[in-house]
């Protein structure tokens, strides 16, 4: 399954976004578990306000980095499909 460019992905319920001083990085909290995020990962989980679409986030993050727009999409995509499936992301 492939996140619509429609969906308006946003954390879901009981997940946070906080940077772990330990682990000197990003983290998403759920209920008992953790998932440590790099930094093109936590780009694109800032950006999943709820209110941005897939093709809004996309484009931001294309006018940030220096890569292809369909490269991008292909990557944020995956990474929110994923994330999704694990239950961290709600589209």
């Amino acid at each position: 399954m492939t996140v619509a460019d429609t969906a308006r992905p946003k954390l879901a319920r009981g997940v946070r976004l906080k940077f772990d001083e330990t682990r000197d990085s990003w983290v998403l909290l759920a209920p008992e578990r953790v998932l440590v995020l790099d930094a093109i990962a936590h780009s694109v989980v800032v950006l999943c306000d709820g209110e941005r679409d897939v093709e809004e986030i996309c484009e931001l993050l294309h006018s940030d980095f220096e890569a292809p727009r369909k490269v991008i999409a292909h990557d944020v995509k995956g990474l929110l499909d994923d994330l999704i499936a694990k239950g961290y992301v709600a589209a």
